[in-house]
């Protein structure tokens, strides 16, 4: 008879592409066995939380791996950046952890040197801004970042808005006092990410490499991404809860509250979200994220530029990690909109195999790490920031009502959260250096005959 350390009996499965009864066998925290097992017993602003809150909220929320940003700043070294990431959170994860970069100096050095050297270290995908002063790349900039990404297969990820279409809306509506935070969608419409979307797809057919376009808001950029995969490019989509879940209208609240819905893109109409979950049943999104941003009500957070701001110095970003399973299986699999094979797909299996962390990581198989996320999909819970375990001070989903919540979460075998008490340990989560994902293979189909990665010419 086989020995295991953990044997969890009678439970339903799901993954990606099957939904089945069985057992599972953990061994030295990995996955051994499924079946019937017989066996006795983120410029300055403070982010609210540090690796250890981060990690311990996304556990007891049912998510058993991150990928947070190791974020470049202007004049910044990458690899010093990185570097610093890796120290702090080797001391505080509770889960296992990779790291994204976020490319924002794209200098000779970076580019020739820090950058593929990163990538072949494991740190296989990065993003790139078409927005915000100290993020945004130019085109030119872009299109060599891409040329990277292409020849080390690396896979790059882009946060598409046109920046001075923006900043030219923003001055024109704060010149005609229109402060408050309900302009930030005003000052933000689907016209500017729809042609950023459109740009960044054009930029990556010319270099030939695949791309994903990060927190999509709205209809017209997922008409984008559709348009370009109907064309057989390899375009994919991330959408986020708060698209799902949350309007434009939240944003035109009394006292600047309406900042504590604010994030970029911002939330659309109430009739978009339709749209969007129609994104997610057609496949023209892969993954579903929180995009994370932890920032406080206060100076140190969401008003870091000033006490009463005008909505373009108000921090953009809101909290959502702990939420975002239990949202999209309350809203998605309990209403219908999408099946529970597709909720493992967005939420696990998609994203692993997109990063380079697939088989190991994003289903339950035999070999895999036994990261097990125990369902109750009758337990109702009214959100509220006094049950979530991030460092917030308040959620923007406070008494939101989900049905289905992880009652139990396992990392390589081990409890870290049962029944909404943390039982992890600081510092056991595993740095996670990824392989080269075959998702980030080439297009296939350069629109001229000239080659701007190899040089060479076709005529």
């Amino acid at each position: 008879m086989a020995s295991f350390d953990l044997v969890i009996r009678g439970g339903t499965i799901a993954t990606a592409a099957d939904v089945f009864k069985a057992d599972i066998g953990v061994k030295d925290g990995k996955i051994a066995a499924l079946g019937t097992i017989e066996q006795k017993s983120s410029v300055g602003i403070l982010n609210a939380d540090t690796f250890l809150s981060g990690t311990r909220s996304a556990a007891c929320g049912g998510t058993t791996t991150v990928i947070p940003f190791a974020a470049q700043h202007r004049g910044m070294s990458l690899r010093a950046v990185v570097n610093d990431a890796l120290e702090r959170a080797s001391k505080q994860c509770v889960i296992d952890y990779g790291f994204h970069m976020i490319v924002s100096d794209p200098t000779e050095q970076v580019l020739g040197q820090e950058l593929p050297a990163l990538i072949r270290d494991g740190i296989t995908s990065f993003k790139i801004y078409m927005t915000y002063d100290l993020l945004k790349l130019d085109d030119r900039e872009i299109l060599d970042i891409m040329a990277v990404a292409r020849r080390e297969g690396a896979f790059v990820m882009v946060h598409a808005e046109n920046h001075e279409a923006i900043k030219w809306l923003s001055d024109k509506l704060i010149g005609h006092g229109h402060t408050a935070p309900k302009f930030h969608p005003v000052s933000r419409p689907m016209p500017v990410e729809r042609e950023a979307t459109h740009r960044a797809i054009a930029l990556s057919e010319l270099v030939d490499v695949p791309i994903l376009i990060v927190h999509v808001s709205g209809a017209e950029a997922m008409e984008e991404i559709r348009r370009a995969q109907t064309r057989g490019l390899r375009i994919f989509g991330e959408t986020c809860t708060q698209y799902l879940t949350l309007a434009a209208e939240d944003l035109d609240k009394p006292d600047l509250e309406g900042a504590r819905y604010m994030c970029s893109p911002p939330p659309r109409e109430r009739s978009n979200q339709a749209l969007v979950w129609n994104g997610l049943q057609t496949g023209v999104f892969q993954v579903l994220s929180s995009d994370h941003a932890p920032f406080k009500f206060d100076k140190t957070g969401k008003f870091f530029h000033s006490h009463k701001p005008d909505f373009k110095h108000i921090a953009n970003g809101i909290p959502g990690l702990e939420v975002r399973m239990p949202i999209l299986f309350s809203e998605g699999v309990g209403k219908g909109r999408i099946d529970l094979q597709t909720f493992v797909a967005l939420t696990s299996t998609n994203p692993a195999r997109i990063y380079g962390l697939a088989p190991k990581k994003g289903s339950i198989v035999v070999g895999g790490d036994a990261d097990i996320a125990i369902w109750d999909p009758e337990k109702e819970v009214t959100i509220s920031q006094s049950l979530l375990h991030d460092a917030m001070d308040a959620t923007p989903y406070e008494g939101f009502k989900v049905k289905g919540w992880p009652v139990m979460t396992f990392s390589r075998g081990e409890v870290v959260c049962e029944n909404f008490e943390f039982k992890g340990k600081e510092g056991r989560g595993r740095y996670l250096p990824r392989e080269l994902s075959p998702m980030t293979t080439s297009l296939g189909r350069l629109p001229t005959g000239f080659d701007p990665v190899t040089g060479v010419y076709r005529g």
